[in-house]
């Protein structure tokens, strides 16, 4: 087989905004046999990155990159989206027949409206993957889904891209992509803070190596949620050990006083879904939330 570089280029695609997660797009893009022809960088660091892991690609304007391409993904943060795709369009940017591209989990395809009635071509193509920057990130999207939402004669055409570079598309309604984003969200970035957390509390404990005692321990609490949900459940809670969480209270109040509220809210919560599932007796259940319900944060 030839060598991605030697390979025919079907899209000239462009760049703006080549922060991690375009950087990590764009290779998958030109492994695919397109090639990344146009970016934008402002920053030095984003600079950098471009010239290190798009080589190919030529530094130009905004404007330039659109005119240039026939395919521009817009991989800027979700605040920056709204402005920049209203920019495009109140200087004219040429995107009539254009496939345009954006990368924002919160947002569907409505938010380039404006590039829309300009005659561009919209995609969401949102991969489900944290980047770092580094050549590794190309790895990682073999193992990832994309959340793809598009108009519908688009559709094939955004999950042929997302095949193309490795990954796994899924369809999620316009209408549902905020719910989608948040869902995603509240997995992901609570679940760093309740390991970080969770880690602080065991250095306090004077536990030299958290990450070591929590690596097992989390490995198999994440599979067990994802292979059987709520089932998967264990701890004081759903054996209702009323006791055991209030004498944690005391503990986290004592020493990390920060901590009870997040904690006693996630306690009730898995004691109202472990209630619904069957899993925490009646009586087991009303004992453990009078308990909580007396403790405050």
């Amino acid at each position: 087989m030839q060598e991605p570089e030697q390979r025919p280029a079907r899209l000239s695609v462009g760049v703006i905004g080549p922060g991690r997660v375009g950087s990590a797009l764009g290779p998958a893009l030109e492994h695919a046999g397109h090639r990344v022809t146009a970016v934008t960088a402002v920053s030095a660091e984003s600079k950098e990155r471009a010239a290190r892991l798009l080589p190919h690609a030529q530094l130009r304007e905004a404007t330039a990159v659109v005119e240039t391409c026939d395919l521009v993904l817009l991989t800027v943060p979700d605040d920056a989206l709204a402005p920049l795709v209203n920019g495009l369009a109140e200087i004219g940017a040429p995107v009539r027949g254009t496939l345009v591209a954006h990368t924002s989990g919160a947002h569907g395809y409505g938010i380039l409206d404006p590039l829309i009635m300009a005659g561009g071509l919209p995609l969401a193509l949102h991969p489900v993957m944290t980047f770092t920057g580094r050549p590794e990130d190309l790895q990682r999207l073999a193992n990832c889904t994309f959340g793809v939402t598009t108009p519908a004669e688009l559709r094939p055409v955004g999950e042929a891209l997302v095949v193309e570079m490795g990954a796994e598309p899924v369809w999620v309604a316009e209408e549902k992509r905020g719910l989608y984003h948040a869902a995603l969200t509240s997995g992901a970035n609570h679940l760093v803070t309740l390991v970080a957390q969770s880690a602080e509390l065991l250095r306090t404990a004077g536990v030299a190596d958290p990450g070591r005692m929590l690596g097992p321990l989390l490995g198999a609490a994440l599979d067990n949620a994802l292979r059987l949900g709520i089932d998967g459940l264990s701890g004081p809670v759903v054996r209702g050990d009323a006791d055991t969480v209030v004498g944690h209270v005391a503990e986290l109040r004592a020493h990390a006083p920060d901590t009870v509220a997040s904690y006693l809210a996630m306690a009730r919560l898995t004691a109202d879904r472990a209630l619904a599932a069957g899993l925490l007796d009646a009586r087991d259940a009303e004992r453990l939330l009078d308990a909580l319900g007396t403790t405050q944060p």
